[in-house]
């Protein structure tokens, strides 16, 4: 009886390490690319260096600290192409690409660095250009890394390129995932957790707490028996 309470409760304190550790886990910082799709974004499909949108199309960027394409940031504020290419007017053998650029928050910005304000620009490119050409043309310099990775878009950032970032090396405040933005279609997204970064999260200890005294419930059920 016991010892099978005993495995019970180290299976607990697992489960619950591993919750914790989750709850830690490091993202990226990088420019995520997405589409406009009706009234939503949608995180791209392809790269900007081989996506080839059409007349009309909306394509956004954003920079943020993110584990993954699920809870990736997407671009803030209005997207609508007939606002942004209103005053760009259509020619032969060109397409027009709306572009939303968001640069993203300070708490998501490399050290030293503060991200510009966010942009739209209508670009009116060839027929055939992809997304990196479009933005090249309105939003230079950009900066690749040897994978043809989108590090910098009008030189932001200055230096690094999707290096991972862990919980602790973030600044704290506004964050990718701030309360009150739109967020990816996969539900992982939200505020970034508020508990301290200094010990245990509140769950965690609570959990502890109610494993332990389980534990102990348990081992005074099992003495009773033994001598009752």
């Amino acid at each position: 009886m016991i010892r099978r309470v005993v495995t019970l409760l180290l299976a607990a304190l697992v489960l619950l390490t591993g919750a914790a550790q989750t709850a830690q886990a490091a993202g990226y910082r990088y420019w995520a690319f997405w589409d406009r799709d009706g009234g939503k974004w949608t995180y791209a499909t392809q790269g900007p260096a081989t996506a080839r949108p059409s007349d009309g199309d909306v394509q956004g960027f954003r920079f943020a600290v993110s584990e993954d394409s699920g809870n990736a940031a997407q671009p803030r504020g209005a997207a609508t192409f007939q606002v942004i290419c209103a005053r760009t007017p259509a020619q032969d053998g060109k397409k027009r690409v709306a572009l939303v650029i968001d640069f993203g928050t300070t708490a998501d910005a490399p050290a030293g660095e503060t991200p510009p304000a966010r942009r739209t620009a209508c670009a009116r490119v060839a027929a055939d250009a992809t997304t990196a050409e479009a933005l090249a043309a309105l939003a230079g310099p950009l900066r690749y890394d040897t994978n043809a990775l989108l590090c910098a878009i009008a030189g932001y950032p200055q230096q690094g390129c999707g290096e991972q970032v862990s919980e602790d090396q973030t600044s704290g405040g506004e964050t990718g995932k701030e309360k009150g933005e739109e967020k990816a279609e996969k539900p992982t997204a939200g505020a970034k957790d508020t508990d301290s970064d200094n010990g245990p999260s509140v769950g965690l200890t609570a959990g502890i707490a109610v494993v332990a005294v389980l534990g102990a419930a348990a081992l005074w059920q099992a003495r009773r028996r033994r001598h009752g």
